[in-house]
């Protein structure tokens, strides 16, 4: 059974930084994608992040760029989120996700999820 812990989230003030962590467990094999996504009280799950297998490619939703980094650490099973320049409408619940094919920004191509972070950027 494939498992995703997130931790790292937590309060912090406009233009502060946090790293976001994801373990991965369970057996799940290492050229997988995964990705971050957030979900604001009231909004949909939206996409925040992905990262192909080897860490060949990344991409990120356009309101993120330039202050958010994905990054993968294959040898313990690890994703990243580093969080630079937080802004109040980064505040959401953060989620890592593990797909089976490409490092797509689809909800719907993503298996595994795991159960969130929360963090609040306050103005």
């Amino acid at each position: 059974q494939v498992q995703l812990v997130e931790s790292g989230g937590g309060l912090v003030q406009a233009g502060g930084s946090l790293r976001l962590s994801c373990a991965v467990s369970g057996g799940a094999r290492r050229n997988y994608p995964m990705a971050w996504f957030r979900q604001a009280p009231t909004k949909e799950r939206e996409f925040v992040a992905s990262i192909s297998w080897v860490a060949m490619f990344t991409y990120y939703t356009d309101s993120v760029k330039g202050r958010f980094t994905i990054s993968r650490d294959d040898t313990d099973n690890s994703l990243y989120l580093q969080m630079t320049s937080l802004k109040p409408e980064d505040t959401a619940i953060y989620f890592c996700a593990l797909g089976t094919s490409s490092a797509s920004r689809n909800r719907g191509d993503y298996t595994y999820w795991g159960q969130g972070t929360q963090v609040t950027v306050s103005s």
